[in-house]
């Protein structure tokens, strides 16, 4: 691998664990984890002390395959905010700990952070 790539991956990694050195998900308390890629988004409330994911949705889904929210945008990110606050309010679970990852705090990652806050969720 080049130097450069090589770099850019261990700068990313490291971004990723000071941020998720901060923040461990249990049942009581989930982990909202967010990853976005070039053209997809993917929301997942993870219990870290066994290792499971208790609820998920994307993009790529299939409530969401035939629609306009099937893309990455701020739509997409506010429909899947409130769609993860709908199951997870199903699972009984109303307080999560916010993960965003390598990711800034703004944009895409923000509008779905508020609009799980709007739908019910508190982290």
């Amino acid at each position: 691998m080049d130097k450069r790539l090589a770099k850019r991956s261990n700068t990313r990694k490291r971004r990723v664990m000071r941020v998720r050195s901060k923040v461990r998900g249990s049942e009581s308390r989930p982990r909202l984890c967010v990853h976005k890629s070039n053209s997809h988004i993917d929301a997942q409330l993870i219990n870290d002390e066994e290792s499971i994911t208790l609820v998920s949705v994307s993009t790529l889904s299939k409530e969401l395959k035939e629609t306009e929210f099937c893309k990455k945008s701020k739509m997409a990110a506010k429909k899947l905010g409130e769609m993860i606050a709908q199951k997870a309010k199903e699972k009984n679970i109303s307080k999560v700990v916010f993960d965003r990852g390598r990711f800034k705090y703004h944009g895409i990652i923000a509008e779905l952070a508020q609009a799980a806050r709007s739908s019910g969720l508190e982290f």
